[in-house]
């Protein structure tokens, strides 16, 4: 039986850097995925494939604009999907090789199979070829992920109604894609086929899209998408999804209890995910879940089983790559003795549509549920000449401050390059900078980021200079 100090089941963005992270220390680490590639949900159904179509449906939208920019295309564009999809899967399959180099520099060992515990040291590894084999580890990190949700009355075909798996690939722009959730999945799936031709309806429960982010983002990324066609039908529960040939009817009830109808060739089911642990057998280990299936830890990543912790969408907490990715890093240094931390206040989220949307620390409403005095101040991106410059006039940053002692509690943006711009405010709330420290740093002109800085003027005494 072979034998390591650290076994690692599940290679997602947590487990795969967890195992870079303790091989750097001198662990003699194991990495088990079921999976034929590594890399786990995000790196081939998730974030890298969804950002693929992203960029590839923006180029294509962009060529309608080129005209203003005195540029003149001739003859007929046309989107070739079976053509953008391989791509996509080219893209994929590039950086999951890239995960097993990193595997093999770091002289990871990789094991193929379903991982499932026989105790609290003991992993049984389930092969595809019927085969099965046993390791013993002296700690044990689970990194198995998530998986889509459904709603209990919903059957999902895979063919017509679908998850975001599904929508990765599909052989057809759908005619009219009728999405249930306006969460990140959602509208960035959604910006996807509305781009290529699709008419795209959101159906959302709630009264507003992206609802875990700060109410203003919500409304001016829902204005911008009405300007581009998307239809929204916020504050409405859906309460059947129906399947006839190839259409699929579904029936929701509005705020007043009215019943409307949306008919469409395809049906993406997007109302968020659920942890996965499945088939892991966590009880041989005496590992507790919670009623969802999520594995219970301490403040450091530790079940309730010593040497056996966990990381990332499996744990409490937001299901972002790069939440897993430090935590997978903390466990790690953990192990070897440091004393490592994570401050998930300042944990950024990005939806990656265009204008893109990125967010840390506090929002107003969290501000105003506390009972938190604090000052705001926006910037429109319309007000900057590279904005102006790349005609990407489209959205806001704003901060919020504590009104006593100016420290940025919280930086909110929606607008071009937004998903990297969001970085410079994570640096400055690291270090726990006031709207002033910001203010007074020098920004390249002319830039997008130039909208922080004039934020931070506008929450330090409302003297932004350039509105």
């Amino acid at each position: 039986m072979s034998s390591f100090d650290v076994v690692i089941i599940g290679s997602g963005p947590g487990g795969y850097v967890s195992a870079i992270r303790c091989a750097q220390l001198g662990f003699k680490t194991a990495i088990i995925e079921k999976y034929s590639t590594l890399g786990g949900t995000c790196l081939n159904v998730g974030c890298i494939p969804s950002k693929a179509l992203l960029a590839s449906s923006h180029h294509y939208e962009e060529l309608q604009h080129f005209a203003d920019h005195g540029i003149e295309v001739s003859g007929e564009v046309k989107v070739n999907l079976e053509k953008m999809i391989a791509r996509k899967q080219a893209v994929v399959d590039q950086t999951s090789g890239g995960v097993k180099f990193l595997m093999d520099k770091n002289k990871v060992t990789v094991i193929e199979g379903m991982g499932s515990f026989v105790d609290a040291t003991h992993v049984a590894i389930a092969k595809a070829d019927g085969s099965s084999e046993t390791i013993e580890g002296k700690n044990i990190i689970i990194a198995t992920g998530s998986k889509p949700s459904t709603l209990p009355f919903i059957t999902l075909d895979k063919e017509r109604i679908i998850t975001s798996t599904e929508a990765l690939k599909l052989p057809e722009v759908p005619k009219h894609l009728v999405i249930i959730g306006g969460g990140v999945i959602g509208i960035e799936l959604g910006q996807v086929y509305l781009r290529l031709g699709a008419q795209v309806s959101v159906v959302e429960y709630l009264d507003r899209i992206i609802p875990g982010m700060d109410a203003g983002l919500s409304k001016e990324l829902t204005k911008v998408l009405k300007k581009q066609g998307m239809k929204f039908y916020t504050s409405h529960k859906v309460k059947s999804v129906v399947r006839t040939g190839d259409a699929v009817t579904i029936q929701a009830d509005n705020a007043k209890g009215e019943t409307i109808s949306l008919e469409g060739d395809y049906c993406l089911v997007a109302v968020g995910r659920r942890p996965f642990t499945d088939g892991l057998n966590a009880d041989k280990a005496g590992v507790k879940l919670t009623e969802r299936g999520m594995v219970e830890v301490n403040d450091h990543l530790q079940t309730n089983v010593a040497n056996i912790y966990a990381i990332g969408d499996v744990v409490r907490g937001a299901m972002l790559a790069h939440k897993a990715e430090e935590e997978g890093t903390m466990v790690a240094e953990i192990l070897a003795g440091q004393k490592p931390h994570i401050d998930y206040n300042l944990i950024p989220g990005v939806v990656y549509t265009w204008p893109e949307v990125a967010a840390v620390g506090k929002t107003e409403e969290q501000l105003k549920a506390d009972g938190v005095a604090y000052k705001a101040g926006s910037f429109p991106f319309k007000a900057l000449g590279r904005a102006r410059a790349g005609g990407d006039l489209d959205g806001f940053v704003k901060i919020l401050a504590d009104a006593t002692t100016d420290e940025v509690l919280g930086v909110h943006m929606i607008g071009a390059r937004c998903a990297d711009l969001i970085a410079e405010a994570v640096t400055a709330m690291e270090f726990r900078a006031s709207a002033e420290d910001i203010s007074r740093m020098s920004h390249a002109h002319p830039t997008f980021a130039e909208a922080i800085k004039e934020a931070a003027l506008a929450a330090t005494d409302n003297r932004a200079l350039h509105v």
